[in-house]
């Protein structure tokens, strides 16, 4: 075997959670090796040319406050964006792009070969190298060994992938792409436990061949805000439409006509795929009652004319799909590049890892991303950004860096990774989380960026950025808390939006209470307000709004989360508890939960139950 070098942390794959791993931890000092199949591919989108959407774009925000990069890239490549849910109240506010898919890559690369610290390797890595239960290093397909003292483990769907299409299977990561057959099986001897999952993609068309008029044209927004809370330029790239069409009975019943083939109903697939995200097969069977189902053509980016099929992913075989396809409307004479195909893969038991992400099996390796079982570009770079800060302070010997449920989607995601597991391809919604009014998109860097610069990831900059908001805020804010609004001033805005005219002057707060009152709508009225920005404005707005709910959650915060102030000791031996259920101890046993509060969240495990672990933890 070769050693040709040794770094600190090795982030083995390039995907989305790679790329946040390593940059995260050579940013916080380490010498750090990024290992990948390819190099012309970082953070591939391997699905859909898009980042965010409901509660995906809040993670992006956290990705951003905390000093990721995943916001700033997507904003140098978006070519539309849209905040979704503006009808609704702020907490269901979430942004999304669309990207152009070859530039998010190349933006990527080029971010990470700014960093210091970091570097690069084209390989395929075998095995972790494992010495005493801790690891030391990694070995490639080449038979060359890199030692280190941290391995972050991002291999989303390569690890012994296999694609089908019909009745056809061959292995692969992803099309065209090789898979890692032999690492997972080396984690298995160490221990960690293996599963499979399964996901899919749809076809991707010939835009020349798709006629558009027979399709709603689906804008972006004028006003483009972005993710990344630094003030920097946003995407220079022309901005695109995309169109949305519909399936049909006709589409329908040439879709059945391939399920005596398809690997979904044949026994070929053994392991379970997306309940949230179905395939169209599967749609139109579970949803029999169904004559249409929306599906979207999204551009894949500016130099390109290939369109991706949103809502048709599909693993029936090629010319069943193909034949589908072409009696959607705007689609009867497409030309398609490549078929849809489904995946399966391995993925380790999350409940085998510590809130930082390391494994409690093999001391010094992180694991993040598609392996955990979840999905989704958005959750995968959530979770390297967090395995790969704990990585590098571990290496330093500093505190772990874990979020809690009141801190951010992405502590959500973690505790119910490690706490619950997942039965299924986890993604994120906003119903995961028990306080949506404090995890709003708009209030990420208060959440969040303190907490980062104090362990030297967001920087100066950044920290400066935040502070300067925070202040803008408070002025605006304390404008409308001192402000009496005559109705002379302000009736005729009111009146415009359709509102109940004042009768009585009074204080811009307590007028903001009004729905039809939006600040950001009010800098001509108040032209004091027209040197802020507008997410200035829509913050403070949103404070004025909704302070009542905010308070209110803030307090149930403080209540459910008062029991993961409750330690559990290293090792503590819940066997021997036999007025415990034996469900509820054989999982408290499997998962050693390091709080009560933790421990109360794990599937099975009652009030009683908690009742006797603190009676035995003297409580």
């Amino acid at each position: 075997m070769n050693i040709i070098d040794e770094y600190d942390i090795i982030v083995v794959g390039a995907g989305h959670a790679g790329c946040e791993a390593a940059a995260a931890a050579a940013n916080l000092g380490v010498k750090t090796l990024l290992i990948t199949m390819d190099m012309t591919k970082f953070a591939q989108m391997s699905c859909n040319p898009a980042i965010g959407g409901i509660a995906k774009g809040q993670i992006v925000r956290e990705i951003d406050a905390l000093g990721g990069l995943t916001g700033i890239v997507t904003d140098m490549t978006s070519i539309q964006f849209r905040m979704l849910n503006k009808s609704k109240g702020p907490a269901m506010w979430s942004p999304r792009s669309q990207c152009d898919r070859s530039q998010f890559s190349l933006v990527w690369r080029q971010q990470l070969e700014k960093i210091p610290n970091l570097y690069f390797w084209q390989d395929t890595v075998k095995s972790v190298i494992v010495e005493n239960g801790k690891a030391v290093g990694v070995e490639t397909v080449f038979g060359v060994q890199f030692r280190c003292s941290k391995v972050v483990l991002t291999a989303g769907t390569f690890l012994n992938g296999l694609m089908h299409v019909g009745d056809r299977s061959y292995k692969g990561g992803r099309i065209g792409e090789i898979s890692a057959d032999t690492l997972s099986g080396y984690l298995l001897k160490e221990g960690v436990e293996v599963s499979r999952m399964k996901t899919g993609t749809p076809a991707r068309i010939d835009g020349r061949t798709i006629d558009f008029s027979k399709m709603q044209e689906q804008k972006g927004d004028v006003d483009i805000v972005g993710f990344s809370y630094l003030n920097h330029d946003l995407s220079k790239l022309p901005q695109m439409s995309c169109f949305i069409s519909y399936t049909n009975p006709q589409v329908h019943d040439e879709l059945r006509k391939g399920f005596d083939r398809s690997p979904l109903f044949n026994g070929t697939i053994k392991s379970i795929g997306p309940r949230y995200c179905p395939s169209v097969e599967t749609k139109i069977v579970t949803f029999a009652d169904k004559d249409s189902h929306p599906v979207f053509l999204e551009p894949e980016g500016n130099n390109t004319c290939e369109y991706y099929l949103n809502g048709f992913s599909s693993s029936l075989p090629f010319e069943v799909q193909y034949a589908a396809i072409r009696l959607i409307p705007g689609l009867e004479n497409c030309k398609i590049f490549r078929p849809g195909y489904a995946i399966e893969y391995d993925y380790f038991d999350p409940t085998q890892l510590h809130h930082t992400l390391e494994s409690k099996v093999v001391k010094n390796v992180y694991f993040a991303g598609q392996v955990n079982g979840t999905t989704g570009y958005e959750e995968a770079a959530c979770q390297g950004l967090i395995a790969g800060i704990n990585a590098a302070l571990s290496f330093h010997e500093k505190p772990d860096f874990t979020l809690s449920r009141n801190d951010a989607y992405i502590g959500v995601l973690i505790d119910d990774l490690v706490t619950k597991g997942v039965d299924e391809p986890y993604r994120m919604f906003t119903s995961r989380s028990e306080f949506r009014i404090l995890l709003r998109q708009d209030n990420a860097d208060e959440r969040l960026t303190e907490k980062s610069h104090e362990i030297g990831l967001a920087s100066n900059h950044r920290y400066e950025t935040y502070k300067n908001k925070q202040k803008h805020v408070e002025e605006i804010l304390q404008f409308c808390e001192t402000y009496s609004c005559s109705m002379n001033k302000i009736n005729p805005y009111i009146e415009s939006k359709g509102g109940k005219p004042m009768t009585q002057g009074n204080k811009l707060a307590n007028v903001v209470l009004r729905p039809e009152v939006s600040l950001t709508e009010l800098t001509d009225v108040f032209p004091f307000l027209s040197k802020y920005t507008k997410i200035e404005l829509e913050s403070a707005e949103i404070k004025l709004k909704y302070q009542g709910y905010i308070d209110r959650e803030n307090n149930l915060a403080d209540k459910l989360l008062r029991l993961d102030y409750v330690t559990i000791p290293d090792g503590f031996d819940f066997s021997k508890f036999k007025s415990i259920s034996t469900e509820a101890r054989q999982k408290l046993q499997r998962i050693q939960p390091t709080t009560i509060g933790q421990a109360s969240r794990i599937p099975g495990v009652s009030p009683a139950d908690i009742n006797t672990i603190l009676v035995a933890l003297g409580r």
